[in-house]
């Protein structure tokens, strides 16, 4: 399912391999074992005396969503991890002048028994199958991914790459994400349900065409954010925490490059959602938009 790209790699190689489809699997880099090491360090002094990966076993499900959007909160504001994703996306070939980022991603998916998996408060639960393009209409979007402690098949994300040219049912033409990034804001992390953060699938798509994602703690992939894609349901005794963020190449954007829109029908654009890396100015900035902007301008 990966392929494994010399780094550091061109820009313009890289996002293309990502536009047509290609999932690369990024390993050997300095920069990604200090992530991990960072994280388990940051993990392990916070939730003390407990293991993270068994934080379930010592919080109630309403503890869980409090603590778990405390602890995303406070890591995505550290400036020590800022400059560690910067470096890795440098050591990747990227430069932070060039590239804009979403919010840098700390999620748990604790272990849920069967009679619990129904539940999916937001921060503590299982993401639902869908492509991140459905939500954001920007097709030069890139998805980033690693585990912080060692996966399992029955504890991981799946990817969907069979269906990277298959159009897909989904209810991303009704899905307002201005009304979804207002509720949010008015109500914190915990308001939003995990299903109402992403439009919905519409048709049914065979389990067994999700390939888990299987890679060690120290190594990342990269996939266009038109990758259908989806959590594993939890039920291996141990909580998931992974990391992730999407990034932008900012000439793609106003070149008009990207991965194909073969089923994405939302009415907005967000290049709100994004950051440039290298001094932090709001994407919809240096494009003059507003942060979100309707989709039709954008054909």
């Amino acid at each position: 399912m990966y392929t494994t790209p010399p780094l550091p790699c061109p820009p313009d190689e890289f996002h293309r391999r990502l536009y047509a489809g290609e999932i690369l699997r990024l390993a050997g880099l300095a920069p990604l074992g200090e992530i991990v090491a960072f994280t388990r360090t940051f993990l392990e002094e916070e939730l003390a005396p407990h293991p993270p990966t068994e934080i379930h076993h010592h919080l109630t499900l309403a503890q869980q969503v409090e603590r778990f959007a405390a602890l995303s909160g406070a890591y995505a504001r550290s400036e020590e991890v800022k400059r560690l994703w910067r470096a890795l996306f440098d050591a990747v070939g990227l430069d932070p002048e060039a590239i804009a980022r979403d919010r840098l991603r700390l999620r748990f998916q604790p272990h849920r028994d069967a009679a619990e998996a129904n539940l999916r408060p937001a921060g503590a639960s299982t993401v639902a199958f869908h492509r991140d393009t459905w939500g954001t209409n920007l097709y030069a979007q890139v998805n980033w991914w690693m585990p912080v402690y060692p996966l399992a098949a029955g504890r991981t994300m799946a990817l969907f790459p069979s269906l990277w040219s298959r159009p897909v049912r989904n209810s991303s033409a009704d899905f307002d994400l201005g009304r979804v990034m207002a509720r949010r804001k008015a109500g914190g992390g915990g308001a939003v349900g995990a299903d109402d953060m992403i439009p919905h699938l519409e048709e049914e798509i065979a389990a067994e065409l999700g390939i888990p994602v299987l890679i060690e703690p120290g190594t990342a992939i990269a996939f266009s954010s038109a990758h259908a894609h989806t959590g594993v349901g939890n039920q291996t005794g141990v909580t998931r925490i992974s990391l992730e963020t999407r990034t932008i190449a900012i000439a793609d954007v106003t070149g008009g490059r990207g991965a194909p829109n073969l089923d994405g029908r939302a009415p907005w654009i967000a290049p709100g959602l994004f950051r440039r890396v290298s001094d932090g100015a709001p994407l919809h900035e240096l494009l003059g938009m507003e942060r979100l902007v309707p989709y039709r301008t954008a054909e």
